[in-house]
């Protein structure tokens, strides 16, 4: 397990037009000089929080699913992000973790924003998704999970736990509180990837993508509404460190989620 280095993308997408995004992605992903790990991009990145699947929605063999894969064998890194997927009848706001092998894994959103109606068009997954990739247990979730803690809870003693993400500027400060909140309950690091610009419902989004150490310590430097693309190392060393002269993961409650 060495450290991990990971690309940050706080994009403005365009509205309901895959191709587009994934230029738009191609471009910023080009602009990467260094070696990394990870790239890591917002929630639905090819088309914006809909609620109009119809318009945006792709197969798992899609033209998105087979960018990421290209993306990744080019690069060298796994890429993940959430996009919409239509499967057997039903729409799906769901994560791709991309290896560079092509090999796919991947989260269904479990907690829908039921403020925007997601609950009425998208179908809810029930199972937490942790992968292993170079040493490092990683958790992605997604957006609106952010708000319940017991689902993030760190059982598998995982890493690396990331939110991608559409949050809306009016309630950004529940974002900045809650991404670190995650990182220090959780005794991980905690990467959060939100979206800036406007959509066409004249939604406001305002960024603050960040990443979180183990103790809550911001270790990223991203402008806070402005379109970014930054690299941030994970220190293995320091992760392991804390845990072992702390050990508070030994202490939490145990429980059970139900479906």
């Amino acid at each position: 397990m060495k450290d991990l280095k990971v690309a940050l993308i706080q994009a403005n997408l365009a509205w309901e037009n895959p191709q587009q995004n994934r230029v738009y992605f191609s471009n910023k992903i080009d602009t990467i000089s260094e070696s990394i790990d990870l790239i890591v991009l917002p929630e639905m990145f090819s088309s914006g929080f809909t609620m109009n699947p119809i318009n945006a929605a792709e197969s798992m063999d899609g033209e998105t699913i087979l960018w990421m894969q290209r993306v990744a064998k080019e690069k060298n890194t796994a890429i993940t992000g959430s996009l919409i997927i239509r499967e057997n009848g039903n729409y799906y706001n769901r994560l791709i973790f991309m290896y560079p092998s092509g090999d796919i894994k991947t989260y269904d959103k479990r907690h829908s924003f039921t403020l925007a109606g997601e609950h009425k068009v998208y179908t809810a997954g029930n199972e937490k998704l942790v992968v292993e990739y170079k040493g490092w247990k990683i958790c992605p979730l997604i957006c609106y999970d952010l708000r319940f803690p017991v689902w993030a809870r760190n059982v598998e003693k995982y890493d690396l736990l990331i939110y991608v993400a559409n949050w809306p500027k009016p309630r950004i400060t529940a974002w900045d509180t809650l991404l670190k909140a995650r990182a220090i309950e959780n005794m991980t690091y905690c990467i959060g990837v939100n979206r800036v610009g406007f959509d066409s419902n004249k939604h406001e989004y305002s960024g603050h993508s960040a990443t979180y150490n183990c103790l809550g310590e911001k270790i990223s430097n991203i402008p806070l509404s402005s379109e970014n693309t930054s690299v941030v190392t994970l220190d293995v060393k320091h992760l392991k460190q804390v845990r072992e002269k702390l050990q508070f993961l030994n202490d939490m409650d145990a429980f059970q989620i139900d479906a």
